[in-house]
């Protein structure tokens, strides 16, 4: 028996998530853990399911696999978020224009600048002392 899937991978901050998309019974895991309960922050799991939302699918069509892992919560949310929309538009392309709207397929950019030489971190600089 092969098992049929569609893969994205999102990426934000430090974190990265795979996710697999699969037709199933609604089961979210994330790094073999319920998905309510890795995303236990009120809200994370509503803004990491949203691009099921945008395209009109309902969530209890697909079993949803997670393996995420570097970063802190709100990055992980949103790289599983980003994967999430990836694979969707892999398993159908015409939801590509739906997925641009919602802002699901832009990779958010920002990353923590580096740390410069004379400073304590890459923008705040030492006390000044006069004497």
């Amino acid at each position: 028996m092969t098992v049929t899937y569609f893969e994205g991978i999102g990426r934000r901050k430090e974190s990265t998530a795979r996710v697999r998309l699969q037709s199933g019974s609604g089961k979210v895991t994330v790094n073999n853990k319920a998905g309510e309960e890795y995303f236990n922050r009120m809200g994370d799991m509503e803004l990491f399911l949203s691009p099921l939302a945008a395209a009109g699918q309902d969530r209890a069509q697909y079993d949803i696999t997670v393996l995420v892992n570097g970063g802190g919560v709100t990055g992980q949310t949103f790289s599983c978020q980003l994967g999430l929309a990836r694979a969707l538009v892999k398993m159908n392309a015409e939801l590509v224009p739906t997925m641009r709207k919602g802002g699901f397929l832009t990779r958010d950019p920002r990353v923590k600048e580096r740390k410069k030489p004379g400073l304590k971190r890459a923008r705040k600089a030492p006390t000044y002392t006069k004497r």
